[in-house]
């Protein structure tokens, strides 16, 4: 009868590295402070406890209620006990890393296996009830682990970044003459942009939200001329709102001082944090690119708009 051998120390290694990056990522999601001696200590509690599997050991220690006593213990021991709200945040936050390494782990798991290996890892127990037979090395289950991770914290730092926005979102309402211009724009603390002579700050929107108020002819050459030779050419576009049109200067990112155009509105409105501001001392100044890649916001409001 063949032996089964398992070394382990390389178990203990494994769950060590496993139970520690499940912590570290908790810790990264939670925003907690800690010590890494702490963390590696929790580590070897988790990692001891698999090491248990293999002993002899009375059968109540692999229950889910002392299952669930260890994770308390790994997670007091790596973050200590602030309250009890704390706490169950930190418990729910761990198992939730945790279930999605796994699976991420199974699904790559069986995305790469063939037919042949997939039926020969399915076998039935005694009461007819069919299980999966799980086997990999440790190069595999710590790729995986790490590329899980990876994926987990891309998506959540995606998740901030997007909430981060969405408390400086606004919704802005510009009117001039008859038309009315509704959209989303971005209120940026950074934005210092102001009409040198009037000292009259600038909000700054895609041109596309223009389209249905500007000849054609001007969009086109909006998009590929610069903004000082368009200004040149306006009596020939027969423009309208003519005595509107500004250049504003401005310094560019790679192309030192620029011109940008822009409308002198009747007023715009912005709508924030349930609060009305209106204001007649602005200017609209028109970009021809995207200003979201993800078209969450057409416009860029300036902070002076809303007393920022």
């Amino acid at each position: 009868m063949a032996s089964l051998i398992v070394y382990l120390d390389l178990v203990f290694l494994t769950n060590l590295f496993i139970d520690a990056a499940l912590l570290r990522m908790t810790a990264w999601s939670r925003r907690l402070t800690f010590r890494w001696w702490r963390l590696v200590l929790a580590s070897a509690v988790g990692a001891l406890y698999v090491v248990m599997l293999f002993v002899p050991s009375p059968s109540f220690l692999f229950t889910t209620l002392i299952k669930l006593l260890f994770s308390v213990v790994m997670l007091l021991t790596a973050f200590g006990y602030v309250h009890m709200q704390h706490f169950l945040r930190n418990l729910g936050v761990f198992y939730l890393i945790s279930f999605c390494a796994a699976g991420c782990m199974f699904g790559l798991h069986y995305l790469w296996l063939s037919s042949s290996e997939l039926f020969s890892g399915i076998w039935f127990s005694r009461t007819g009830a069919m299980t999966f037979h799980f086997q990999t090395g440790i190069l595999y289950v710590s790729l995986s682990l790490i590329g899980a991770l990876w994926f987990y914290r891309s998506v959540q730092q995606s998740r901030r970044r997007q909430e981060a926005k969405q408390q400086f979102m606004a919704e802005a309402e510009i009117l001039i003459d008859d038309a009315r211009i509704r959209c989303m724009g971005l209120i940026d603390t950074g934005n210092r942009l102001f009409d040198p002579l009037t000292r009259t700050p600038v909000m700054v929107t895609e041109l596309a939200l223009w389209e249905e108020y500007l000849p054609e002819a001007f969009i086109q050459r909006a998009k590929r001329m610069r903004a000082e030779e368009i200004v040149q050419d306006l009596d020939g576009l027969a423009m309208v709102w003519r005595d509107r049109w500004r250049l504003v200067p401005y310094k560019g990112i790679h192309h030192g001082t620029s011109f940008m155009l822009a409308l002198k509105p009747d007023r715009v409105i912005v709508h924030a944090d349930g609060q009305e501001y209106e204001v007649s001392k602005v200017l609209i100044g028109l970009k021809p690119d995207r200003l979201s890649s993800e078209a969450a916001y057409r416009a860029i409001i300036h902070p002076e708009l809303v007393n920022l």
